[in-house]
C-alpha cells in the first residue's frame, strides 16, 4: 500500500521520519509505503499521485478536500488500474489534527490516524433494496400542492391528495379530494388510506363550473366541493351536471385506499411523529423546507440500496418469554419505530414443536426497511441479541485498537477517544480546523484522537470500556443537532454505567462524556478539558463479536489493574437506568420457590437445584432484563444494579443460593418434592373447594408417582366392592 500525505501548503507539520517510525513499532501498519511528505500534491506535484496510482498498489491519500479531484486525475492516468478494480481510499489529516495550535505536537495523533487508515476496509454486510417508479402522492391545500406537483411533474407520477383549497382549470393529474387517515411504509411500499364523504366526485367532475353558476347559495367554489354548511338541498348543481353525473347527494361516504412510492406532505402536522420518518416520506409545512423536499424527491426514481445495519439473534434477546414482558429497551429508544414486540407471535410459521418453543420465548422483530442505521439499539441492548453489523464490532475493534497502540508507541500521552457520526460530526470537526487554520480556534487538541463512526449512537458500553482498557485516557462522545432526544439519554445512561464502574474501581477524573456540536466555540473548549487517570497498562485484548464476552475482557483487565486502595469495594452500585449488571433481591417471605423465574431467565443466571429447594444464581449472566421480576407471581424478586467485586471479581462467577426452603416429604414413600410452605399455601386454599376432600386431600401431599398409585389403586377398590 502506498500512502501519500501532503501538508496543504506547508499549512501544517508533517515529520515523515517520525511517522514513519512510529508505524513501524505497531503490527499491520505500512510504514515502508509512507511516501515524502508533499505540500501541493493536488496541484503542481500532481505527478507524484500519478505515479502512486499507476504503481498498482492500493492508494491512501490524506486528503478528502480534492477526492474528486485526485479521482478523475487517475481515471485519466494512462496505465493506471481502473477505479472498480482498485479504489482509492481517502482521510483526513488536516481539520483532524493538523490544523490546530499544538498541531507540532501532534506527530504520536497523526501517525495513529494514518495507521487506522491503512486497515482494510470493513467487510461488506447484506444490503436492503428499495424500487420506486417514481408514483408520488402530495397531500395538503390544493393550491399549494398543485405548486409542488408542477416542479416534480417531469420526473414523477404525481397524485394529489387535496385537503382544500382551489384546483385549477386544467384537469392534467389525477387530483382526490379527502382526509388521510392512515400511511404505513416506506421508498417504493407507502400504503395510504384516505376517506371521502362530499356529494361531488373529482373523478368524474369535468370542472366545466356549470355547478358554481347555478347553486344559489354559492355553496361550490373552484375547489369542486361543496360546502354542505351552506347547501340548502336546491339540487340545481344536480340538474346541470346530469350529463357528467360527478354530483350525488346519495353517495355514501367511503374510503379508497392506493399504493405509492413517495409522500410529500404538506400539511401542519405531519402523518408520521417519530423523530426518523421513513426514507421516501418528506415533510414540508414551511417554505424552508418545501425545495430541499422536492430536489430529493426527483432523483430518488429507480433501485436503491442500503447496509442492513443490525443483525439478531432470538436466543439472546431478553424481551419475553411466555409472553411476559422483560426488556424493551430497543423499542423504546429506536426513533424510526423500526422495532416492535414479537412477545406471542414468534414462531407461528414453523412446526408444531418449533413454533411453541418459539413462541415461549418470544422476541422482537426489526423491519430493515425502516431502519436508519443508527445503532441505538445495540447500544442499550444488555445480551448482545441485536448487533450493529457495519461496520462490525470486530472491525470497530482494529480501529480502536490500532489508534491507541499507535499513539501510544509513538510517545503519545493521555489519548482521549472522540467517537463521531460519519457526516454530522465530520462537518464538526472540519468547521473547528477551519477556524484553528486562521487562530479563531484552537482547533482539535493533539492528545484527542477522532474517529468516525456511522452514528454516534451506535457504539455503547462495551466499546468505551475496552477503549478505556486499551489505553484512552477517556471516551468522549460527540452528539449533534440531528440527535433524536431518546438517543441522547440512553447514551447519558450507558456513561453514568461506564463513569460508575472506573469511579468504583478507584480511577479518579471524568472518563466519558457526551460533547454538544452544535456550537463550534463550545467543542473547542470542550475538546480541552483536562484528562484523567487511566490504566497503568493498556490490555491486548480483541473487540469481540458477543458483546457480553467483550464487556467480561474489559473488566477483567481493569479490576486486575485497579489502582491501590486501602480497602477494596465489594461491589459497586450502578444507576438503575440502563444497567447491564447487577443482582437480584429475593423476599423469601413471598417467594414459594416455585421457579418460574428460572424457566423465565434468557441468560442462564437463574437455576434450580433437583436435589433441593433452592434457587440458584450466577450474577456475571444476569442482565438486569426484568423477565424473572415481571414473572414472579408473588411479586418477590427485585433487580439490584450492581457490579460485584468480591474475591477479585470471581465471585460473579460463581453460582450461589438466593433462596432455599425446607422440602415437603411425600406422606406415602417420604420422597421430598416441592417446598413445606409452597403445599401448605395449596392445601390452605383448596381446602373448602368439593373437589379436594377425603382421599383427594391426601393426595395433595404425596409426590406425582404415589399420587398416580393411590389414584389406580382408589379405583381398584371401587370396583371389586361393586362386584
Amino acid at each position: 500500500m502506498k500512502t501519500l500525505i501532503c501538508d496543504c501548503n506547508r499549512s501544517m507539520t508533517l515529520d515523515r521520519p517520525a511517522l514513519s517510525r512510529a508505524l513501524a513499532k505497531v503490527p499491520g501498519a505500512k510504514a515502508d509505503g509512507l511516501e515524502e511528505v508533499h505540500s501541493v500534491l493536488c496541484r503542481r506535484e500532481a505527478p507524484a499521485f500519478q505515479r502512486a496510482a499507476k504503481s498498482g498498489e492500493d492508494l491512501l491519500v490524506a486528503c478528502t478536500q480534492e477526492s474528486q479531484l485526485f479521482l478523475e486525475l487517475a481515471e485519466q492516468t494512462e496505465g493506471a488500474p481502473a477505479l472498480a478494480e482498485r479504489p482509492i481510499r481517502f482521510f483526513n489529516l488536516r481539520e483532524t489534527g493538523g490544523w490546530s495550535r499544538d498541531g507540532d505536537k501532534a506527530t504520536p495523533k497523526l501517525a495513529a490516524l494514518i495507521a487506522a487508515a491503512q486497515l482494510p476496509p470493513p467487510e461488506p454486510v447484506a444490503t436492503v433494496s428499495y424500487r420506486s417508479s417514481g408514483r408520488c402522492l402530495v397531500i395538503g391545500r390544493a393550491e399549494r400542492a398543485q405548486a409542488a406537483a408542477a416542479l416534480m411533474a417531469d420526473k414523477l407520477d404525481i397524485t394529489l391528495l387535496v385537503e382544500g383549497g382551489q384546483l385549477a382549470q386544467a384537469h392534467d393529474r389525477v387530483a382526490v379530494q379527502g382526509r388521510l387517515t392512515g400511511l404505513t411504509g416506506w421508498l417504493g411500499a407507502f400504503d395510504a388510506r384516505w376517506e371521502t364523504a362530499n356529494p361531488i366526485s373529482l373523478d368524474l367532475c369535468t370542472r366545466c363550473n356549470a355547478c358554481i353558476e347555478a347553486c344559489p347559495e354559492g355553496a361550490i367554489d373552484f375547489g369542486y366541493q361543496i360546502d354542505l354548511a351552506r347547501c340548502k338541498s336546491h339540487r340545481a348543481c344536480v340538474a346541470v351536471c346530469e350529463a357528467a353525473g360527478a354530483i350525488d347527494f346519495e353517495r355514501a361516504a367511503r374510503s379508497d385506499e392506493g399504493r405509492f412510492d413517495l409522500v410529500l406532505d404538506l400539511r401542519e402536522t405531519p402523518a408520521f411523529t417519530m423523530h426518523q420518518p421513513p426514507q421516501g416520506y418528506f415533510h414540508a409545512a414551511g417554505e424552508s423546507q418545501l425545495m430541499p423536499a422536492i430536489v430529493a424527491l426527483r432523483e430518488m426514481v429507480g433501485e436503491f440500496e442500503k447496509p442492513k445495519f443490525f443483525r439478531y439473534e432470538q436466543k439472546l434477546c431478553a424481551h419475553s418469554r411466555n409472553q411476559q414482558i422483560g426488556c424493551s429497551a430497543c423499542i423504546d429508544v429506536c426513533s424510526a419505530k423500526a422495532i416492535r414486540s414479537d412477545a406471542s407471535l414468534k414462531g407461528k410459521s414453523a412446526g408444531i414443536a418449533r413454533a411453541a418453543s418459539a413462541q415461549a420465548m418470544g422476541g422482537i422483530v426489526v423491519e430493515p426497511h425502516l431502519c436508519v442505521g443508527c445503532g441505538a439499539c445495540s447500544t442499550v441492548c444488555p445480551t448482545g441479541a441485536l448487533g450493529f453489523g457495519y461496520p462490525s464490532p470486530a472491525d470497530l475493534g482494529r480501529r480502536v485498537r490500532a489508534l491507541l497502540a499507535t499513539y501510544s508507541a509513538a510517545g503519545g500521552r493521555d489519548a482521549a477517544l472522540l467517537l463521531h457520526s460519519q457526516e454530522e460530526g465530520t462537518a464538526r470537526i472540519d468547521a473547528l480546523g477551519r477556524l484553528a487554520s486562521i487562530g479563531k480556534a484552537h482547533g482539535v487538541p493533539a492528545r484527542v484522537l477522532p474517529m468516525a463512526v456511522w452514528h454516534s449512537a451506535s457504539v455503547g458500553l462495551d466499546v468505551w470500556l475496552s477503549a478505556f482498557a486499551q489505553g484512552a485516557n477517556q471516551v468522549w462522545v460527540m452528539v449533534g443537532e440531528t440527535e433524536a432526544p431518546q438517543y441522547r439519554q440512553a447514551l447519558a445512561d450507558q456513561m453514568a454505567q461506564a463513569q460508575a464502574i472506573v469511579h468504583g474501581l478507584g480511577y479518579a477524573g471524568e472518563h466519558f462524556r457526551l460533547i454538544d456540536a452544535a456550537d463550534v466555540a463550545a467543542l473547542d473548549t470542550a475538546l480541552r478539558a483536562p484528562p484523567a487517570k487511566g490504566v497503568p497498562k493498556a490490555a491486548d485484548f480483541a473487540i469481540q463479536q458477543d458483546k457480553r464476552a467483550t464487556l467480561e475482557l474489559a473488566l477483567a483487565h481493569l479490576i486486575e489493574h485497579m489502582p491501590a486502595v486501602a480497602e477494596a469495594p465489594q461491589a459497586i452500585a450502578l444507576p438503575e437506568a440502563g444497567a447491564l449488571f447487577g443482582s437480584l433481591a429475593v423476599d423469601a417471605a413471598k417467594c414459594t420457590l416455585c421457579l418460574s423465574c428460572v424457566g423465565a431467565c434468557p441468560a442462564g443466571a437463574l437455576a434450580d437445584n433437583p436435589d433441593r429447594p433452592q434457587l440458584g444464581f450466577i450474577e456475571k449472566n444476569c442482565v438486569q432484563c426484568g423477565l424473572c421480576q415481571t414473572t414472579c407471581p408473588e411479586d418477590a424478586i427485585a433487580l439490584v444494579p450492581r457490579l460485584l467485586l468480591a474475591d477479585e471479581g470471581r465471585a460473579r462467577m460463581r453460582s450461589r443460593v438466593l433462596h432455599e426452603a425446607q422440602p415437603f416429604h411425600c406422606v406415602r414413600c417420604a420422597k421430598p418434592f416441592g417446598t413445606l410452605r409452597a403445599i401448605e399455601t395449596m392445601i390452605t386454599k383448596l381446602s373448602g373447594h368439593a373437589a379436594f376432600q377425603g382421599a383427594a386431600a391426601e393426595r395433595l401431599k404425596m409426590c406425582a408417582d404415589c399420587r398416580v398409585i393411590d389414584l389406580h389403586s382408589s379405583k381398584s377398590e371401587v370396583r371389586i366392592t361393586d362386584l
